[in-house]
């Protein structure tokens, strides 16, 4: 017996929806305006059957293909395996970016005095379930981008200081690695955010699929 739509996990039809969008997008029954216009209300609606309506007079449904592909491209860049037990950062009146394809170490221990430095995971390779991020900020400005499908604790204390956590955790499965970001903030600011929004990953995951199709 089939489960009636409105008791369905809503994110289980989001999901199922935006599939079916990124589907019809790459292999060019929709425009790219349409799409985007599509999309946007696929991540913003709250109601089961105006989500289904979205894709109700879309052809194609997704497939085997389809599902592989999201597989790689959406999820978390997670390897299991060994790394580094510690990496250190030190930036003294000074500034410094750490991103692209790096390997992340078990620990990082980061050390910032009057500086500006950029912590980029949105490309990152993890191989271990959990990352902790011992900082050190004093009279500094310092970001943290993490991808969006990854889980993230706060747990630093700050001392005249600020520490903004503005990265969602409720896209991130269980499974998926977590950095725990553990230390001080003294008359200083940290940022944790995220670089590359689902959206944006949504896009380029239809734009790189409707290249292959085309």
């Amino acid at each position: 017996m089939t489960v009636t739509l409105k008791d369905r996990p809503i994110e289980t039809v989001r999901s199922e929806v935006i599939d079916q969008l990124i589907m019809n997008y790459s292999h060019a029954e929709l425009s790219y305006e349409a799409f985007e216009r599509r999309l946007d209300q696929a991540m913003e609606l709250a109601n089961h059957q105006d989500l289904v309506d979205l894709t109700s007079d879309l052809p194609l449904a997704v497939d085997k293909a389809y599902v592989e592909n999201k597989k790689q491209d959406l999820a978390p860049n997670f390897l299991p395996g060994e790394a580094e037990e510690v990496d250190t950062m030190v930036n003294i009146f000074s500034s410094s970016n750490r991103g692209g394809a790096f390997k992340v170490a078990k620990e990082i221990r980061y050390f910032s005095l009057f500086s500006s430095s950029d912590i980029d995971f949105t490309d990152a390779r993890f191989s271990q379930n959990e990352v902790r991020i011992k900082i050190f900020s004093l009279f500094s400005s310092d970001s943290i981008y993490v991808p969006e499908n990854i889980n993230v604790a706060s747990k630093a204390f700050c001392i005249f200081g600020n520490i903004d956590n503005s990265a969602p955790t409720s896209n991130a499965a269980i499974s998926a690695p977590t950095i725990i970001i553990e230390g001080f903030s003294i008359f200083s600011s940290v940022d944790i955010t995220i670089k590359r929004s689902m959206k944006e990953r949504f896009v380029e995951l239809a734009d790189s699929l409707k290249n292959i199709f085309s």
